[in-house]
């Protein structure tokens, strides 16, 4: 090898450590029954990636985009029983089967009125079983 041109050795490139993803319970007490999604946060990704058009783009929108923080994940799970839709799933849902007793409206009078006889001004002549019918 010639002294003029000496090959350089590459300096070390050192590794940097990552740092484990922030979690929950590093900042704040959380309940021991949390979800592990909710001490997770990174877990969690921005529902949006394409820009919008910037007019149109609300802060919903924005907010919704990031991902959540530490501060802004729940500190507590309260999770609802599956009672009602297990039972519901047994035995169905609820079928009325009462006795229909409320008049039928008239297609003939109206939406607003009942067929009666009494009411001789709204009577349409037709169902008028005594006299002949004027309609035919």
């Amino acid at each position: 090898m010639s002294k003029e041109s000496p090959e350089e050795c590459p300096e070390p490139v050192q590794l940097e450590a990552k740092t484990p993803p922030e979690k929950t319970s590093d900042y704040y007490r959380v309940s021991e029954d949390l979800p592990v999604r909710f001490n997770n946060p990174a877990w969690f990704r921005g529902y949006r990636t394409k820009k919008a058009a910037s007019l149109y783009r609300t802060s919903n929108q924005t907010y919704g985009s990031r991902a959540p923080t530490v501060h802004e994940m729940p500190k507590v799970f309260y999770p609802n029983t599956h009672k009602f839709s297990r039972e519901l799933a047994a035995s169905g849902m609820f079928r009325n089967n009462t006795f229909n007793v409320y008049m039928e409206k008239s297609l003939v009078t109206g939406p607003d009125n009942y067929i009666t006889s009494f009411d001789r001004l709204n009577f349409h002549p037709s169902y008028n079983v005594s006299k002949p019918s004027i309609c035919d």
